[in-house]
């Protein structure tokens, strides 16, 4: 084990989205005091959005373009899933991936240094104060640089060249270059749609005399080994697919709402004082990130049906098509499924 460097590993968590000339400021100074530096990328298979516009791997192809040769040879990368309503679970996988590196280097995990460099730029930051077993490592912000700014900047095609040069000055330069031949991309082209549509949504309620907050509600059918799951026709989200619901009226509870939007969105054969008789489980999904319209608490109703022949359905013309899908397949699904609508059927569904 080396012992020219005040640490041995220092794990350095984020989402990068995109690496900005922030996080390699960051990564500068943890390769100056580590051996081995762990980059923990966050919303691992998380369908493209506005929010999380790169895969894993294309942030991957930033960083290593970020970086020399001899120091992308110290950097080691792992990838995490969004468990929004799951700290434990996803404090583990950051120790599981911890543990990996660890034995890939042959260390003595009993003995070894492990740090945990960043940034508490906000209250999102407070998983920083998850690992009291590592040493922190504070790392001041450089120069106020935001993601989201970036995001923003190069999905905002109204002042395209003043734009442009915001990217351009806050990315190191071959990110800039990557991101360049990004835009020439359909996905970009679809991404643009959806910044549009979620400016236009958050424009239309400027005029209220407080931030709104949303009340959905959403239909968790599981019916024989199936569940049943529409996809998005249109923005945000669009080609996504999510589980039945939508907004609550002003006249009607919640209950009513969800089955009302269950039986409007999937045409499901089977009549309303039978979908009331067969809830088993309810819960509030309300974290504050959890849709990019702005604040939206959920009310989520579990249907179950445990054997049967599938009732009939048919896609209404908020839906491109509805669909049964085996419990098996949705497991599979976490890439393709709308905001948090995997982790809400995980929850119900009992894995994660």
């Amino acid at each position: 084990m080396s012992t020219k460097k005040p640490f041995d590993i220092l794990v350095y968590i984020g989402r990068f989205q995109p690496f900005h000339n922030g996080h390699k400021h960051v990564v500068d100074k943890a390769l100056a005091v580590c051996n081995t530096l762990i980059v923990l990328m966050g919303s691992a298979q998380k369908p493209r959005s506005i929010k999380d516009p790169w895969t894993i791997d294309e942030r991957i192809v930033m960083i290593r373009r970020s970086l020399s040769e001899a120091d992308s040879q110290r950097v080691t990368f792992g990838s995490l899933f969004d468990t929004l309503y799951n700290d434990e679970h996803w404090v583990r996988s950051v120790q599981d991936e911890v543990r990996r590196v660890i034995q890939q280097r042959g260390d003595d995990q009993n003995v070894v240094k492990i740090g945990l460099i960043g940034h508490e730029k906000d209250p999102s930051s407070y998983y920083l104060q998850m690992f009291p077993q590592w040493k922190r490592l504070d790392v001041s912000n450089l120069a106020g640089l935001s993601a989201t700014q970036i995001r923003d900047a190069l999905l905002d095609t109204e002042n395209e060249t003043g734009n442009m040069m915001l990217v351009e000055s806050g990315v190191p330069t071959l990110v800039f270059e990557f991101l360049k031949s990004f835009r020439k991309t359909p996905v970009y082209a679809q991404l643009v749609k959806e910044f549009e549509f979620i400016r236009g949504y958050k424009k239309s309620w400027e005029k209220a005399p407080y931030p709104p907050t949303f009340v959905t509600t959403d239909a968790i059918v599981v019916h024989s080994g199936h569940v049943l799951l529409i996809r998005r026709r249109a923005e945000p989200g669009k080609g996504l697919w999510a589980w039945p619901g939508g907004f609550v009226d002003q006249k009607e509870t919640i209950l009513d709402a969800c089955i009302r939007e269950l039986r409007e969105e999937t045409r499901l054969k089977i009549p309303a004082p039978v979908l009331r008789g067969s809830i088993k489980a309810q819960r509030i999904f309300d974290h504050p990130e959890r849709s990019m319209r702005g604040r939206t608490i959920t009310h989520a109703f579990l249907f179950e049906f445990p054997m049967g022949e599938l009732p009939d359905i048919k896609a209404s013309d908020d839906a491109d098509k509805a669909r049964w899908i085996p419990l098996s397949q949705f497991f599979e699904m976490r890439d393709q499924l709308f905001e948090d609508h995997f982790d809400i059927g995980a929850y119900f569904l009992g894995s994660i």
